[in-house]
């Protein structure tokens, strides 16, 4: 006769996190030990985009006893919007908070971000104020669609609209054009809705085009202004300057082809095309030169 099975379960998760590492390094296990010493009911999904340097399988054979960690293996890099679609098939939380391995949050801003989406049901989005180690608040945190119109006014300092919001980010709730994808907080029935991240965005924008597809389809952006979390900014980044800016410009020629009214007019978009991968260009010596200095 089988002996029962007494074997503890996890109550069900009100809340899925999901990470995506690529050579994240120490910030991914400072940030999984952070999440896992959370008292609330959630899951930690850890996708890792083909890393190196080992650290997911460790976590993953240190933690092997905790049925909140799930490991997804992409075996190879494919990006991160990407990334968090093949975490969210596993995740089962009616909310997902999607978060950089560098960027770490106590319980207390998990239960606040929570409680504001629950007061708030025209909510579909939901950032934080990432700071620096310093606590120095990140300008990404509240940001604005980069139209073609904004970013000419912010680069000549010409009046109107620019892409920079020039005030300090408040300490109160309030609503957002868009959020640092660092650390974004929606509840499975909007990512679904939303069908997710856009996959064509390989590395940078993504986010940008999450929360603009949020806005229009009716639903509020929200900046938690209350809610202050530590990133360490860039930790899979450092190592592959050149392979992260490309991407990056892609991800801006692609948000621009997408959402921009400018984008309608031929010459305007020629011209935005040429600025775009002649950034990029110029960008190659320095990041070179630095990742030399670095070996």
């Amino acid at each position: 006769m089988d002996k029962p099975d007494f074997q503890h379960s996890s109550p069900a998760p009100a809340l899925s996190v999901i990470v995506v590492a690529a050579d994240s390094g120490p910030d991914l296990r400072d940030c999984v030990r952070l999440i896992l010493a959370c008292q609330l009911p959630l899951e930690l999904i850890l996708v890792d985009n083909d890393s190196r340097d080992g650290v997911p399988p460790a976590i993953a054979r240190a933690r092997q006893d905790d049925e909140r960690l799930k490991v997804v293996y992409s075996h190879r890099n494919i990006g991160f919007g990407p990334a968090v679609n093949l975490g969210a098939k596993q995740a089962s939380g009616p909310s997902l908070l999607i978060l950089n391995p560098d960027c770490l949050p106590g319980e207390d801003d998990l239960r606040r971000l929570l409680a504001v989406q629950a007061a708030h049901p025209k909510a579909g989005l939901i950032g934080a104020v990432v700071c620096d180690a310093d606590g120095r608040p990140d300008p990404a945190s509240w940001r604005r669609d980069p139209l073609l119109h904004r970013a000419l006014n912010t680069l000549l300092g010409r009046p109107g609209e620019t892409v920079e919001i020039d005030r300090e980010i408040p300490t109160e709730l309030i609503q957002a054009e868009a959020v640092s994808g660092a650390l974004m907080l929606l509840t499975r029935e909007m990512f679904e809705r939303l069908g997710g991240f856009d996959e064509k965005y390989f590395l940078h924008c993504e986010d940008l085009d999450l929360c603009r597809r949020v806005r229009d389809i009716g639903y509020q952006v929200l900046l938690a202004g209350d809610v202050r979390v530590t990133h360490g900014k860039g930790s899979s980044s450092r190592h592959r300057p050149i392979f992260v800016s490309r991407h990056k410009h892609r991800g801006m020629w692609r948000w621009f082809r997408k959402h921009d009214p400018a984008a309608r007019n031929p010459a305007l978009a020629a011209a935005v095309w040429l600025g775009i991968w002649g950034h990029f260009a110029l960008q190659i010596p320095g990041q070179l030169w630095r990742r030399a200095r670095s070996e």
